[in-house]
């Protein structure tokens, strides 16, 4: 990394933030507004709308996804101040566990307050012991934040990285196989909910060392994109075929797919950041934690009022709404996270973990 020239290292800062760019908004066809429940999900699995559905999902969202981990544990890894644990872990505590548990508060209370008042067919607090889960995610999943298990995990992965990044490259080995066979197996919860999350945390760190960014910086463009492009097709059949059996082979191409499309997705977002269209995707990047966060309840609250002009799943205007929802949802965070910026800063930058702030002018491309 020392050999790099400053604008490789420029480079290399706005592919980071761009990758979070398009992972993050891949994120959201993963949770798009259907309109249907589950059973009737399954009446139309198969038809060109659940299909198209699910090509968007795991193309865009459970293949993105990965790359998020793996960027987090390359960045602990390169940050000195990883080594302080106390103020690495109470950092990461106010900029992903704090802000985790404010979004899920406010999923509640504007959610299950719009299934209680408005009739929104949305959950709503059955206990004490649901609100406590739904709010700190101790040992299941949530009902209706379904995206936070990921800060949840990562700030564990923070909490461990100030040892991780004093192990031998074999013993990081070791940890990756074990969450490997843990994300296969379908074990984890309830200490870690998705054990690729600490797969991918693990192999940033070992990234970062053998300086694996800029080896896959540095390979043709086909190179880095064939694998994903030739295991997409066999997952997406293994994902749409009715009825497919959960298996370890099943898991075992699911972890394949995701280190391709890391591979593949860090290559279109090294190319994405010495092109055109780089300046309008860093000034997206610093609301992209916002919408990460928010996506979810926007999509509960506003899937419904839209959905009435476009139509549920399988109406024939629904795969134009479906394919534009996570720019609508993007209008929505940039409005609201602009609006709350200039009304309260520090809520704005709380929200945020940090990253609604003033910034540096986006410097130009180098010549």
């Amino acid at each position: 990394m020392s050999n790099l020239i400053p604008a490789d290292r420029a480079r290399r800062s706005d592919a980071i933030a761009i990758a979070r760019v398009i992972c993050i908004l891949g994120v959201v066809y993963v949770h798009a507004w259907t309109g249907i429940n589950g059973a009737q999900l399954e009446t139309l699995r198969g038809t060109p709308q659940e299909s198209l559905r699910w090509v968007l999902m795991e193309i865009f969202g459970r293949s993105a996804v990965p790359l998020l981990g793996l960027i987090s544990g390359w960045l602990v890894s390169e940050s000195s101040r990883t080594l302080d644990w106390g103020r690495h872990v109470a950092r990461k505590a106010r900029t992903i566990l704090l802000p985790m548990i404010l979004w899920n508060a406010l999923a509640i209370l504007l959610v299950s307050g719009a299934a209680r008042l408005a009739h929104l067919a949305a959950p709503t607090p059955q206990s004490l012991g649901w609100l406590f889960q739904e709010l700190f995610i101790v040992s299941r999943n949530p009902d209706i934040n379904v995206q936070m298990p990921f800060l949840r995990d990562l700030f564990l992965c923070m909490v461990a990285a100030p040892l991780l990044v004093r192990l031998p490259n074999w013993t990081l080995l070791l940890i990756m196989a074990a969450a490997l066979v843990a994300q296969v197996m379908g074990i984890g919860p309830p200490v870690i909910m998705r054990a690729s999350i600490v797969f991918f945390f693990t192999l940033g760190i070992l990234a970062r060392r053998v300086g694996l960014a800029e080896r896959t910086a540095a390979l043709p463009f086909p190179v880095a994109v064939i694998p994903f492009a030739l295991l997409m097709p066999i997952q997406l059949s293994w994902s749409l075929h009715a009825g497919a059996p959960s298996s370890a082979g099943a898991g075992l191409l699911d972890m394949t797919v995701r280190v391709a499309a890391a591979l593949c997705f860090w290559r279109v977002s090294w190319a994405l950041a010495h092109s055109p269209a780089r300046g309008t995707l860093l000034r997206i990047e610093p609301f992209a934690f916002f919408l990460f966060c928010a996506h979810l309840i926007l999509i509960w609250l506003g899937g419904p009022v839209l959905g009435a002009m476009f139509g549920v799943l399988g109406s024939p205007l629904y795969p134009l709404y479906l394919i534009v929802q996570p720019v609508l949802v993007l209008i929505a965070v940039v409005l609201i996270g602009t609006g709350l910026g200039r009304a309260a800063p520090p809520l704005a930058r709380l929200l945020s973990g940090g990253r609604l702030s003033p910034s540096p002018k986006i410097k130009p491309l180098p010549a």
